[in-house]
């Protein structure tokens, strides 16, 4: 990835990735070719020298039975945002601005390994829907459908691990332009109804 010195991501903003629920684009290489899938993801920290991510997906995909050539790719994508000249304040004063896309991302690279245990794939699933569900008012749990059911859902997937061996991160948040401007640039995203994109410029404007 290409990573000018001023939009590197510091470790704080790519726990930030890892720790957000979302999904992220699998890529790998294969004698056939490229393969890629979204997949949603939880980020485990124990697993290996960097971590890992876990997730899974359908057993008929062809990604989950062909072998993977090298290294695997996961592109996770943080908030992300068109930014128009006019939110910035320089404009008033010499017009010399253009329009841009603000975004933070990170590239995770690793060994793939995909799990066909039941038992894998029952933790996984119930820790990636406790996740997404436990900010609910009523959250829905694994347990409130038939066991027979889940059971042949679960026969269904295959589970996936990324191995993480090197992350390269980015986050392009208006660091390039001055406190005005950024300024301008979280108003205008906040005003067109654009709030984490707009909260993301004010963080990474603090350091």
């Amino acid at each position: 990835m290409y990573i000018p010195a001023h939009f590197a991501a510091q470790p704080d903003a790519v726990e930030a990735l890892f720790a957000a629920p979302g999904a992220a684009n699998l890529i790998t290489m294969t004698d056939g070719g490229l393969l890629a899938t979204l997949l949603p993801f939880v980020y485990e920290p124990s697993a290996g020298e960097h971590g890992a991510l876990h997730a899974h997906m359908a057993r008929n995909n062809p990604q989950a039975a062909t072998p993977a050539t090298g290294e695997a790719l996961a592109i996770i994508q943080g908030p992300d945002a068109y930014v128009s000249p006019s939110w910035y304040a320089s404009k008033a004063e010499h017009g010399r601005v253009v329009p841009t896309w603000n975004y933070s991302t990170a590239h995770v690279y690793g060994q793939l390994v995909v799990h066909d245990d039941a038992g894998w794939l029952a933790r996984h699933v119930r820790r990636l829907t406790d996740r997404h569900e436990e900010s609910r008012e009523h959250p829905w749990s694994v347990d409130d459908a038939p066991e027979k059911f889940i059971s042949g859902q679960l026969r269904a997937i295959m589970g996936i691990e990324l191995l993480i061996t090197r992350i390269e991160a980015k986050e392009k948040q208006s660091q390039n332009r001055s406190a005005e401007d950024a300024a301008g640039v979280a108003a205008g995203l906040r005003a067109g109804g654009q709030e984490a994109a707009a909260a993301t410029v004010e963080r990474v404007r603090r350091g």
